[in-house]
């Protein structure tokens, strides 16, 4: 970080501090009461008069970070006047912003305190040398080793790798029909489903080039306990987890559900339908879109002032046949749904046949396959009229200065 000064801008900038001269130490002792503590690092960044300080503190692995240990640094940089406390580890808060560890929050008045994973990191620093770039040569290959580590196996910095202790037991109340909203396990599941949606969309854009970011209403994200619970309460009565990923400049977010019920993932999206044109024409418009996508694509398209669901048919009888899309050609048709499913995994961690892969599969196919090839309609531009030139034989008073009224059609 205080050699590859585009990297340390684009991180630290997200944390409040100027873009300056950045320096960084590792283990700096500190005594608070009578014990002397060391915290992984500290970061200090210089820009005129200004300096701004953060104390660093990284698990890597199944680590994780210690609500006593946290507070204890949190004192620290209270008494010499830093800024931030930052913590990095394999934990993936599920909103942006959050904190996985809970403090007293007491202790962040005068000091903030910030997180990222290890994902997250490693997504910047493949997003700042290959999309964004470089200036320096020897930065960018300092930036590509530190690159390179974090892919390593043995680095420590681990993939998004297990759904939690208690995804069995309640995958396994969810088929029963017995789970309940007050089940202690529950909370911890739906936290971990947001988790994993935060998880693909780092690693999504890390592949783009661009930032992609879970589609959390203001409430949702100024209060994370709401969004769980609005996960929760959806998986207590309909038996799914379900969430939504924007990517920029796409036709629209990507929703994602998996129903345990009937142990399927589904990922789909809303595209609004052409505003002219017959109903066979709308319908082709979508289709020419959909052909590098599979023939098991669900296609469901929605008319005006209609309740419940539209016509829906599977890609490849609708590629040979358009009309089972219209059920009613002197409506208009207004949106379509473009949906792809899969088989759901039911192991907590990684591998063949869990839960975390067959969602991060479906998303990279159906993104690939699907709606990085979906542009939204618009309008034709409006052509100029022809403008033929009056009859002058016609009638000794006809007059040869046109006009916005005359038609095409001499009178």
């Amino acid at each position: 970080m205080s050699v590859v000064k585009e990297f340390s801008r684009t991180l630290l900038g997200q944390l409040g501090a100027p873009a300056g001269n950045v320096e960084t130490y590792i283990e700096v002792p500190f005594m608070l009461a009578d014990k002397r503590l060391y915290p992984d690092g500290l970061i200090r960044v210089s820009r005129g008069s200004r300096t701004w300080t953060a104390l660093v503190e990284v698990k890597t692995g199944k680590n994780e970070l210690q609500t006593e240990q946290l507070e204890s640094y949190l004192e620290i940089a209270r008494e010499q006047g830093f800024d931030v406390l930052l913590t990095i580890s394999n934990e993936i808060p599920g909103v942006a912003g959050q904190h996985p560890t809970p403090v007293d929050k007491r202790k962040l008045r005068k000091v903030a305190i910030h997180h990222w994973s290890w994902s997250q990191v490693l997504s910047t620093a493949v997003m700042q040398k290959e999309h964004r770039g470089v200036s320096d040569p020897e930065q960018a290959w300092i930036l590509g080793e530190l690159i390179r580590y974090l892919e390593h196996p043995r680095s420590g910095a681990m993939d998004f790798e297990d759904m939690g202790a208690n995804w069995v037991a309640v995958r396994d109340a969810v088929s029963a029909g017995t789970l309940r909203s007050s089940d202690k396990a529950a909370p911890e599941v739906a936290s971990r489903f947001d988790a994993l949606l935060r998880y693909v969309s780092l690693r999504l854009g890390r592949q783009l080039g661009t930032d992609v970011l879970p589609v959390l209403s203001r409430k949702e994200q100024g209060d994370p306990a709401l969004r769980t619970q609005n996960v929760l309460s959806r998986l207590v009565d309909q038996a799914e987890l379900s969430g939504a990923i924007r990517i920029p400049h796409a036709v629209g977010p990507i929703h994602l559900v998996a129903d345990l019920r009937a142990a399927r993932v589904t990922c789909y999206v809303d595209i609004d339908a052409p505003r002219e044109g017959r109903a066979t024409t709308r319908v082709n418009w979508v289709v020419r879109q959909l052909r590098h996508a599979p023939e098991g694509t669900r296609v469901e398209s929605t008319v005006a002032n209609a309740r419940g669901a539209g016509a829906a048919e599977l890609l490849g009888r609708i590629r040979e046949d358009a009309t089972c899309l219209i059920t009613d050609p002197k409506k208009d048709i207004r949106t379509f749904r473009i949906a792809l499913s899969a088989p759901m995994g039911s192991k907590r961690g990684r591998g063949r046949g869990a839960f975390i892969d067959s969602v991060v599969d479906l998303v990279d196919t159906f993104y690939g396959d699907v709606v990085q090839h979906l542009k939204a309609w618009s309008p034709a531009a409006p052509r100029l009229r022809d403008t033929a030139s009056a009859d002058e034989g016609d009638s000794v008073l006809s007059s040869t200065a046109l006009s916005s009224q005359d038609g095409s059609d001499p009178a």
